[in-house]
């Protein structure tokens, strides 16, 4: 059904849905939550600390204070609990002065901001207190864009599911046998959680549905094809491989070697390569690919290397030059003028250029190769399916080597890279220094803060990560440009860049090559500075509101870091001291190895959308913060082997499953 037909759904909201992959009332009852707030204990605010997150009430005692300014204006207040008497400030929301009234009481959810020991509320949620119906209880939270707000999209999505009534795909018999209940129930649940415990239920039942559909797809549409080899190599580069490795000023580790062998005997073997080269942060992924691109040159043919980002692909493109010296190299980015464009998609045509390094800018329809051979995608969970087919499509029947710093167990590679053989380096270079990890409760914020100006000091530099860009109605988590200002208020005498998904691409670039070439000491970002860019002199990663990041998402970041032989350190901010947020902190907290954080990050939190369907369309479903376990997905598999082995009930889901993971078609032509 059309969500126009939701209450509150106008035709601009319709669109702002659209913008989150939301079209109809089936797309909406699966629009899960990002995260829940638990709004069930009340806390004095006299009692919290900087950055704390809290649920408390107040008695207004002034009128609202409106004040304006060119990009905007506050509101604020003034109140009191128990003769504590504390501020409560909205920036860029002055619609709020009309909703609040001398003498009444509310109920205010929200982040504290304490300065020389004044204590105030930023942008927090509120409700007057007598009436209190949306701060209570266990609240979703879902991604918004443009006008929408929670209140909005809560009821949207409540109405959806009783719209829909999903039924599950999965035949009655099985349903019985593997004891799974309602579907139904289980997404009324998640999107209106009773305890956290049955939300876990739901969310695990509702995890079995998706990858059950997902995992039939797979079967229905890619088939057991694999194609036959067409290009063909000197096999003489295997002494020459040696020759190459010799050029690189570590030594490979044994983990290295291994990854370039099966990478040899798949480019000298009779099928086509379509390899996933997973590995932890710092292993020397890069070393290893840029071996598979000596293959290819060596033997006449030309290569590819496809990165997310413009800061990453030019690493890339000096890191070939510098490896092939003998060799013609190019870049190809989206910032380059039109001019410099052509004079590489002409060399590129003639067969002038060797290797291609670019960013999306690779896969526009008029760069062509004259012999392309190998395509190497770098952090290819960046990517989504489509555009891997776009990059397949610039040669004939390519070997692909796909590479991934998001170390994922072998067991799950083998359900979500079923079209892939999967190459794990675990290992690290001897020379790398272990990062030093802490975490940091909001009362000793000040502590730390100077701990990394010594640093500064010492002529070292440092990352500051928020979750978001800018704050939004909650006013829960701290953001980029609000931590900018803070930190250029308390932090004098230290150069301050900021860093942001929003900004142009090439105001990205050189904010990011300052920070490289030592213009800046701190660098607030979002995770945009997750993808591996070495900065050699960066010894120091803050991370708020870490308990709203996956543990292999603070893992990669942490990565950002120690890129030397610099002692280093990664601090975790966080508003939690007790219970599941701690529990998971501490796990990388005293865990360095990524393939064991990314174990339990599955088993705490599932895998997330680490298959890039955002970037290709929704051909599956982000189950946003659903706490599902590995568990779920394994059953998934269980029960559609089984299924598949007797053969009932398979056109009914052959229907329904290949019809709503469409976008899997990209795969099959691959």
């Amino acid at each position: 059904m059309e969500i126009t037909k939701i209450r509150g759904i106008n035709e601009k909201r319709e669109q702002e849905f659209n913008k989150l992959g939301v079209y109809d009332t089936a797309d909406l009852m699966r629009y899960f939550p990002r995260a829940y707030l638990d709004m069930r204990t009340r806390q004095p605010l006299k009692y919290a600390y900087h950055n704390d997150i809290v649920l408390t009430t107040g008695k207004v005692v002034s009128m609202p204070v409106t004040r304006y300014y060119r990009r905007g204006g506050l509101v604020k207040i003034v109140c009191e609990q128990e003769g504590f008497v504390f501020s409560v400030v909205w920036f860029n929301q002055q619609y709020v002065a009309n909703r609040l009234k001398l003498g009444e009481e509310y109920l205010f959810y929200g982040r504290v901001r304490e300065e020389s020991g004044v204590i105030s509320l930023v942008n927090p949620s509120f409700e007057l207190l007598e009436k209190a119906y949306r701060l209570k209880g266990i609240v979703p939270q879902y991604p918004l864009k443009g006008s929408l707000n929670q209140k909005l999209v809560r009821d949207a999505v409540r109405l959806a599911v009783d719209i829909e009534k999903p039924k599950s795909l999965i035949p009655s018999e099985l349903i019985s046998k593997y004891n799974l209940s309602d579907l139904y129930s289980a997404y009324k649940e998640v999107h209106n959680p009773s305890s956290f415990e049955s939300e876990k239920k739901a969310a695990d039942r509702i995890a079995v549905e998706e990858y059950f559909a997902l995992i039939s797809a797979f079967k229905f549409i890619k088939g057991g094809r694999e194609q036959v080899r067409l290009n063909r190599y000197n096999t003489t580069a295997r002494e020459l491989l040696e020759f190459i490795i010799m050029r690189f000023p570590f030594e490979f580790t044994d983990g290295q070697k291994s990854a370039v062998n099966e990478i040899f005997a798949d480019m000298t073997g009779g099928k086509v390569m379509n390899r996933l080269m997973q590995g932890d942060v710092g292993s020397g992924k890069t070393a290893v690919s840029l071996c598979s691109i000596f293959i290819a040159i060596n033997s006449g043919y030309q290569a590819m290397m496809l990165a997310p980002t413009e800061v990453l692909a030019r690493q890339n493109y000096y890191a070939c030059q510098k490896a092939f010296p003998d060799y013609n190299v190019a870049l190809i980015t989206g910032s380059m003028t039109a001019k410099e464009k052509r004079e590489v998609k002409e060399a590129l045509r003639q067969g002038w250029i060797n290797i291609l390094v670019g960013t999306h800018a690779i896969l526009q329809e008029d760069v062509e190769f004259k012999c392309l051979s190998l395509c190497v995608c770098d952090e290819q969970q960046r990517f989504g399916v489509a555009q891997r087919s776009s990059m397949l499509n610039k040669g004939i029947v390519p070997d692909v080597l796909v590479m991934s710093a998001t170390p994922i167990p072998r067991t799950l590679s083998l359900i979500f890279y079923g079209d892939l053989d999967v190459t794990t380096i675990k290992d690290k270079p001897k020379a790398r220094v272990e990062i030093q990890t802490n975490i940091v409760p909001n009362e000793r914020y000040s502590d730390m803060l100077n701990f990394v100006k010594r640093e500064i000091t010492e002529g070292r530099q440092a990352y500051f990560v928020c979750p978001k860009i800018e704050g939004d109605e909650e006013g829960t988590v701290m953001s980029a440009t609000e931590l900018f200002e803070d930190l250029k208020s308390r932090m004098t005498g230290v150069r301050i860049g900021l860093l942001h998904g929003r900004m142009k691409e090439k105001e990205k670039n050189a904010v990011m090559q300052s920070f490289k070439d030592k213009q800046i000491d701190f660098l607030v970002s979002t995770t945009v500075i997750e993808v591996g860019v070495d900065v050699p002199d960066a010894s120091v990663m803050v991370i708020y509101n870490a308990e709203r990041f996956g543990l292999s998402q603070l893992h990669q970041l942490r990565g950002r870091v120690g890129r030397s032989d610099i002692k280093s350190y990664c601090f975790l901010m966080t508003k939690a001291i007790d219970g599941v947020a701690i529990e998971r902190l501490k796990i990388l907290k005293d865990n360095t190895d990524g393939f064991k954080i990314s174990e339990f990050d599955y088993r705490l939190r599932g895998s997330g959308d680490f298959m890039g369907s955002r970037q290709s369309g929704k051909f599956m479903n982000d189950l946003g913060a659903l706490n599902y376990s590995t568990e779920s997905i394994f059953l998934a598999k269980k029960i559609s082997d089984e299924l598949f082995l007797s053969g009932e009930n398979i056109d009914a889901i052959k229907e329904v499953a290949t019809r709503r993971y469409q976008k899997l078609r990209d795969i099959a032509m691959n």
